[in-house]
């Protein structure tokens, strides 16, 4: 895997890319990550800065060394700044589901007037897309909006990335959450990513991420193919 050379340190990428493997079930709990030789050939790095992603997560918790017995995954969820609750994905990934993430691309587009978009950036806004594989079947396909005044994402960022991460490095901090919930019939082009059967209804969740000047930063769409998992919260007192 290529990693961008320049803005932020090659230790700290590898680290993101490992800390998501780890929340979407590719290195699941109690599993041992690649050696630190396996790593160093996959993203053409030196022994030092593979070490020095490992050792921030272990720092943080996801992480454990043992003397002969590989580095083992310990933890797999997050605290979210946001909420307590955990992240779907997340409560998917403990029930044993293995959740992986394509990025679809970055683009500048033009809003059309009384669109969702039009009315929180303007005429111009980014968009970025990605679908979501369930144990390597497509289950949600996600349109993201931010104002175009957000410089610096590129395409070959976003692999292995978290939007909200990139958002932060941006100084863009989420403060809360708005979510909507609608039943849909959504659109060919969906329909034929997901491979739903024509007609097949999908769970439409709209989310509005609030920055801490009570501002939407970011909007996204999420199609999701409920036939196949339903959609779950969990509650706790």
């Amino acid at each position: 895997m290529s990693l961008k050379r320049k803005d932020r340190p090659l230790y700290l990428q590898i680290k993101h890319i490992i800390k998501d493997r780890i929340l979407h079930g590719v290195y699941p709990l109690d599993s041992v990550i690649p050696s630190e030789p396996q790593l160093e050939k996959e993203f053409g790095v030196s022994k030092i800065t593979v070490r020095g992603a490992v050792q921030e997560l272990v720092q943080e918790g996801y992480l454990e060394k043992g003397s002969g017995r590989g580095t083992r995954v310990v933890r797999n969820t997050v605290t979210s700044k946001l909420s307590k609750w955990k992240h779907f994905t997340e409560i998917l990934v403990e029930e044993g589901h293995k959740i992986r993430k394509q990025w679809l691309g970055l683009q500048q587009v033009k809003n059309e007037p009384g669109s969702k978009p039009f009315e929180l950036f303007g005429p111009l806004c980014l968009k970025l897309r990605r679908i979501y594989y369930l144990n390597d079947v497509p289950y949600i396909y996600y349109e993201h909006y931010v104002s175009p005044a957000v410089d610096g994402l590129e395409d070959d960022e976003l692999d292995g990335r978290s939007l909200y991460e990139l958002l932060e490095e941006q100084g863009i901090t989420l403060d809360k959450l708005r979510d909507e919930f609608a039943a849909e019939l959504p659109s060919a082009e969906i329909a034929d990513m997901l491979k739903l059967k024509e007609g097949t209804p999908v769970l439409k969740r709209t989310r509005y991420s609030f920055d801490g000047q009570g501002q939407v930063a970011e909007l996204n769409f999420g199609y999701y193919h409920t036939a196949m998992q339903n959609y779950v919260v969990n509650y706790e007192a």
